[in-house]
């Protein structure tokens, strides 16, 4: 298995955990919706976590690994918003958690980054 595809298939199942825990357990990714944002922020919970879910089957079958990982790139920089609500709400909790909110951050670079390789990897 190529280096690339390997690369894709742990995107896909990144995507894929992280998209069944907002339903197996939402109440946490609720806390981070921005309060900007209409609604119930289980809805937006459960909207996050079906693009995931989405996105890792696109990125899943090779046919549509270009285009879902492209998309995959918009949506980490569109949930930012979340990771800077946590960072925020989280700024007075214990050390370790601040820290582990703060570390989310700067993380999701290198996630738009992975899924951008990705979809510029995969052959047409």
């Amino acid at each position: 298995m190529a280096a690339s595809d390997r690369s894709a298939r742990l995107l896909a199942r990144l995507l894929a955990t992280t998209g069944t825990a907002h339903f197996v357990a939402p109440g946490p990714f609720d806390a981070i919706v921005p309060r900007a944002l209409p609604g119930d922020p289980r809805t937006w919970t459960y909207v996050s976590g079906a693009v995931e879910l989405a996105l890792a089957a696109g990125i899943a079958l090779p046919r549509t690994r270009r285009a879902s990982a492209l998309l995959a790139a918009g949506f980490f920089t569109a949930v930012f918003p979340a990771n800077v609500k946590m960072a925020r709400d989280w700024r007075d909790r214990p050390g370790p958690l601040r820290k582990a909110a703060y570390a989310r951050l700067p993380l999701q670079a290198p996630l738009v980054l992975w899924a951008l390789k990705v979809s510029r990897d995969t052959q047409v």
